[in-house]
C-alpha cells in the first residue's frame, strides 16, 4: 500500500516537471517579435559591429600596417635621391677640382676689352657719357660696377666660384640729375651681361606700392613687382613708403614684402631706391634691413652752370633746333639767376627754359615773317631751327623784373 502510493507521488512530481510553464509564457509575450529592438529604434545607440569581432580587428591592423610600410617607403626613397644627388655634387666637384688644378695659370680666359664689346657693354657705357654731361662719380660708380660683372664673367667661363653680387642700388641726389637716365642704363648692361632677362625699367612710386584700405597694398606692392621682374624696379622718393607718426601706415606692409623680394628673388629683380640723400639716410635708419640689402651706394651731385649749359646744348642738338654762339652767355645768366631761387631742379628746369626758347623763337619768326611780312613770308630752314639771345633774354628780364613772390615761376 505505501508502495503505490509513492509511485503515484512520483509519477505527479515528474508530469508537472515536463508540463510547459504559463507564466514564463506571460513574461516573455512582449518580446515575441524578433526584429524588434528592446532598446529603441534610434540610430543614435544602433552599434553596426561587433567589437569581440577577431576579423575586424585584423582589418584595422592591416590597414595600419600597410600604411606604416607606404610611409617607410617613401622615406627611403626620398633618403635614396638625397644620397644619390650629393654623390652628383661630390663627382661634380671633384671633376672641377681636377680641371681646375691641372689647368695651367697661363690659360687664356680672353681680353676684358673683347667681353666689353661682345656683350654690348662698352655700348651702353658710351651712352651713358653722351647723354649725362658730368656726373663724373657717378660714371666711374657705373663702371666699376659693370667691371665687376664682366670679371666674374670671364671666371665663370673658367670655371671658377662665381655668386652673384648684390645689385640692389640707391641712388640719392636732387631732382634732375640723372636718376632714372642711370637707372635704365643700368638694366640694359645687366640685360646685356645675362644677370637679368630683360632688362626693363619699371618707375614706382608710393601710389603704386601703397593701397588705401586692408588688404589693397598687397596685391598693388606684388602687382608692381611682377610687372617688374626680369628687370629692375625703381622706387622713386622712396621714404615716402614709410610713416614714422603713424604705426597702422600700410607702406610697412609693401616694405616687407620689397624686403623678402630682394633677399629670395635677387638673381630675377634689381630694386632701386631712389631719393634726397638726408630723407633716404633717415628711412634706411627706421629700416635697417633695406639698408643692409643694398650693396651699391651712388650719389648724384647737382649740376654746375657750366654743366648746365651744356645739358641745353644737348638738348638742342636733340630737338634738332642750334643755339647761336652769343645766346649761351644769356642762357648761363638765367641758370645762375635760376639757382638762387626755390624749386630748382637741375636739368629738368633747363628742359623747361629750353621749351619757353623754343615757344618765343616760334613767336618770334612767326611775328617776323607772317605779321610783318618780311622776304615775302618765306622764311628758311635756319630760322626755324635757330634759338637766339633774344629767345633767352625774355626768360632772364622775367626773373629780373618779377616780384619777389613770383621769380621762382620765371
Amino acid at each position: 500500500m505505501k508502495l503505490s502510493a509513492a509511485v503515484t507521488a512520483l509519477c505527479i512530481a515528474s508530469a508537472s516537471a515536463f508540463a510547459p510553464d504559463t507564466s514564463v509564457s506571460r513574461s516573455t509575450k512582449l518580446f515575441n517579435d524578433p526584429n524588434q529592438n528592446p532598446f529603441g529604434a534610434a540610430k543614435s545607440i544602433e552599434w553596426g559591429g561587433n567589437e569581440n569581432d577577431p576579423n575586424a580587428k585584423t582589418i584595422r591592423l592591416r590597414d595600419r600596417l600597410n600604411e606604416a610600410d607606404t610611409e617607410r617607403r617613401k622615406d627611403a626613397e626620398a633618403a635614396e635621391q638625397r644620397e644619390r644627388a650629393a654623390e652628383i655634387r661630390r663627382e661634380e666637384r671633384l671633376k672641377k677640382i681636377a680641371y681646375m688644378t691641372e689647368m695651367p695659370d697661363s690659360t687664356p680666359a680672353g681680353t676684358v676689352d673683347e667681353f666689353m664689346f661682345k656683350e654690348g657693354v662698352q655700348d651702353q657705357l658710351d651712352k651713358l657719357d653722351r647723354e649725362l654731361v658730368g656726373l663724373v662719380p657717378v660714371k666711374r660708380r657705373v663702371k666699376e660696377i659693370a667691371a665687376l660683372l664682366v670679371l666674374d664673367k670671364m671666371r665663370r667661363k673658367l670655371g671658377f666660384e662665381t655668386a652673384v653680387p648684390s645689385l640692389h642700388m640707391c641712388f640719392t641726389g636732387a631732382p634732375g640729375t640723372g636718376k632714372t637716365t642711370v637707372a635704365v642704363r643700368m638694366g640694359q648692361i645687366l640685360a646685356k651681361m645675362g644677370y637679368s632677362r630683360r632688362g626693363h625699367v619699371v618707375l614706382a612710386t608710393r601710389d603704386d606700392l601703397v593701397g588705401q584700405y586692408v588688404g589693397h597694398t598687397a596685391p598693388k606692392t606684388k602687382e608692381m613687382i611682377k610687372k617688374a621682374m626680369g628687370g629692375l624696379l625703381l622706387v622713386d622718393e622712396a621714404y615716402y613708403l614709410y610713416n614714422a607718426a603713424n604705426d597702422r601706415d600700410y607702406g610697412q606692409e609693401s616694405i616687407e614684402i620689397l624686403l623678402n623680394v630682394m633677399e629670395n628673388q635677387q638673381d630675377d629683380l634689381v630694386v632701386a631706391l631712389a631719393g634726397y640723400k638726408d630723407r633716404m639716410d633717415s628711412f634706411f635708419s627706421y629700416i635697417p634691413g633695406m639698408m643692409s640689402r643694398i650693396g651699391n651706394h651712388i650719389d648724384f651731385p647737382n649740376y654746375s652752370a657750366d654743366e648746365l649749359v651744356q645739358i641745353a646744348g644737348v638738348m638742342a642738338d636733340q630737338l634738332e633746333y642750334d643755339i647761336d654762339d652769343n645766346a649761351f652767355p644769356v642762357f648761363k645768366q638765367y641758370i645762375e639767376k635760376r639757382m638762387e631761387l626755390p624749386y630748382f631742379s637741375n636739368a629738368r628746369t633747363v628742359r623747361n627754359a629750353m621749351d619757353r626758347a623754343r615757344m618765343n623763337s616760334a613767336i618770334r619768326t612767326f611775328e617776323k615773317f607772317a605779321i610783318r611780312g618780311e622776304n615775302g613770308g618765306v622764311c628758311t630752314v635756319h630760322d626755324l631751327k635757330a634759338i637766339q639771345a633774344a629767345d633767352f633774354q625774355v626768360l632772364l628780364d622775367d626773373i629780373v623784373n618779377a616780384d619777389a613772390s613770383k621769380r621762382i615761376f620765371a
